[in-house]
């Protein structure tokens, strides 16, 4: 697996154990609830199983911004794509490109189905980050609808009425 440019500021690097960076993200009881909906952070145990169960099922990268790791964003072999970013980075369209990012690469892989882990009704944020456009956006319909246009337009097809899966 090699590294990614994906621009001047953001790099995805392969996973490697670095708990210096990682775990501090996963301990952030807001990160948390935005990746998992879970009141409790993650200890190293758990950390090391989620990162061990990525890399043995996909891909998983961390995200580099301007020189510093600031989350991580994986593409499972089953088309899933997961991402990451600490608060100190949200909000900076970090996540929206790297979810480009990892949907070029599972078209490059001839994957036929890629779809966005669950995100959290609730999660104002995460919603958009999954949408990839329009900030502010409350419904989930008008989410889901976004998300097809913008699948449509970066990999040609469009996913089926509510669901958030990409299909070649």
């Amino acid at each position: 697996m090699t590294e990614r440019r994906i621009d001047s500021d953001i790099r995805l690097i392969p996973y490697y154990r670095n708990d210096g960076a990682s775990l501090p993200w996963y301990q952030d009881l807001d990160v948390c609830r935005q990746v998992d909906d879970r009141d409790t952070p993650y200890d190293l145990t758990l950390l090391h199983r989620m990162y061990d169960y990525l890399c043995a099922n996909g891909k998983c990268y961390y995200i580099e911004y301007r020189g510093v790791l600031v989350g991580d964003v994986s593409l499972r072999d089953s088309g899933e794509i997961a991402i990451v970013v600490c608060k100190e980075y949200q909000n900076r369209h970090i996540g929206r490109r790297c979810v480009l990012e990892l949907l070029r690469l599972a078209a490059e892989k001839g994957m036929s189905v890629a779809q966005v882990a669950m995100a959290w009704i609730f999660n104002q944020h995460n919603l958009e980050v999954y949408a990839l456009t329009a900030p502010g956006s409350t419904s989930a319909h008008t989410v889901l609808s976004m998300f097809r246009s913008l699948i449509s337009r970066y990999v040609g097809t469009s996913p089926p009425p509510k669901s958030m899966v990409i299909r070649k």
